[in-house]
């Protein structure tokens, strides 16, 4: 259990989702307060304990990015420690070297860099589309394979980067090269402006649903044939399992990636609303994965997320959580069922900031989250 300690941090790395949910949220708020952490039995029930590359990659990034001192942060250690110093705005480089998801080295880096003294650079390197392991069945994937999710570059952009806005979190993203497991390679450009204070948010409508957009791709020696007969059998099955109003347009694109690392495939769709939400389902193509499996892991998961009627899809709620808790002043957003990365978040972070969250179960099994944040404010501008 996260606790006080000659004025820092103490975090038991094993609790909960006991994974790389705990280091990137704990690593963030270390830095942004000030305090110094230390993080014991860091994914101590994992098959493989320890920190793996990516996240020993996040760490340092984060370390560089706020002049700390960094002890135990090393590949395998179960134990590591920063001193951190002032967030300084700069140009910082995140590299995975594998094809670890540059999406997770945005989420740690991000929060950071809001409370730096100017705007922020970061070049982001790895997986821009990495692989994913879903579980059709509802209620297994929001148990156990949430965790094998690294949100695709495009659910950033299309999804949390929309979302962040509301906050007064102002980003700009450019990919400028795709990566695919298992070469990695790719690369994202990132610039991130500071804020005063983040605003709170309301999200708690999801609203009729205005577009559903379709981006099927491929990349290397995959004919370009493969994206445009994934997208038509997206189309398809979304038709099949939501049905559509009259006034509801679907996009559809099926194109070839010139600028990526690596042979790979796969699509992302998403909608958008009346009322500003964006929900989403993706997937990625594999070697000897038929298109059909595909399109029908993609189509699954948005239909799932869109019968929810939350206000922010399975792969956001999570995200969302360490803002909230930083916002000045109260925020609400209308969930569904919590994954274990939700409820790992709002643990972290009412452990280390000392911020109140409470979850309210709905009828239909949705639940509103709520909190007063603490209204964290950067001194530096």
């Amino acid at each position: 259990m996260p606790n006080a300690r000659d004025n820092g941090y103490d975090v038991d790395g094993s609790v909960l989702e006991g994974g790389g949910q705990i280091l990137r949220i704990a690593v963030a708020l270390s830095a942004i307060t000030g305090r110094p952490l230390r993080i014991h039995k860091i994914r101590a029930g994992r098959k493989s304990p320890g920190l793996s590359n990516q996240h020993k990659e996040g760490i340092e990034l984060v370390g560089r990015m706020c002049a700390g001192k960094l002890s135990g942060c090393a590949i395998r250690s179960q134990e590591l420690s920063l001193t951190p110093g002032r967030i300084s705005s700069g140009r910082f480089t995140g590299d995975s070297v594998t094809a670890g998801s540059v999406s997770l080295l945005l989420q740690v880096a991000l929060p950071c860099a809001l409370f730096a003294d100017g705007p922020t650079t970061l070049r982001l390197r790895g997986g821009t589309n990495a692989e994913l392991c879903y579980v059709l069945n509802y209620l297994d994937r929001i148990l156990t394979s949430i965790s094998n999710f690294a949100p695709p570059i495009d659910y950033v952009v299309h999804v949390f980067l929309h979302a962040a806005k509301r906050f007064g979190i102002n980003v700009e993203c450019n990919i400028n090269r795709r990566g695919f497991y298992p070469q990695g390679g790719g690369e994202v450009n990132v610039k991130v402006f500071p804020v005063k204070k983040l605003s709170p948010i309301t999200v708690t409508e999801r609203g009729d649903i205005t577009s559903v957009n379709i981006y099927s791709y491929v990349a290397g020696q995959l004919p370009n044939k493969i994206a445009e007969q994934c997208a038509d059998m997206v189309k398809h099955n979304i038709l099949q399992k939501l049905g559509a109003a009259p006034d509801i347009k679907i996009n559809k694109l099926g194109e070839r990636v010139h600028d990526a690392t690596g042979t790979g495939t796969g699509v992302f769709v998403w909608a958008e609303t009346v009322r500003g939400a964006a929900i989403a389902g993706t997937a990625n193509g594999a070697k000897g994965k038929p298109n059909q499996q595909v399109a029908e892991e993609a189509s699954e998961m948005f239909a799932s997320n869109i019968r929810c009627c939350a206000a922010v899809d399975e792969h956001l709620q999570d995200q969302l959580i360490i803002f909230m808790a930083l916002a000045a002043g109260h925020s609400e957003m209308l969930a569904g069922p919590l994954t274990m990365h939700t409820q790992t978040a709002i643990y972290v972070c009412q452990q280390l900031l000392g911020v109140k969250f409470s979850v309210s179960m709905l009828p239909n099994g949705n639940c509103m989250v709520a909190c007063n944040g603490v209204g964290w404010e950067n001194k530096q501008i």
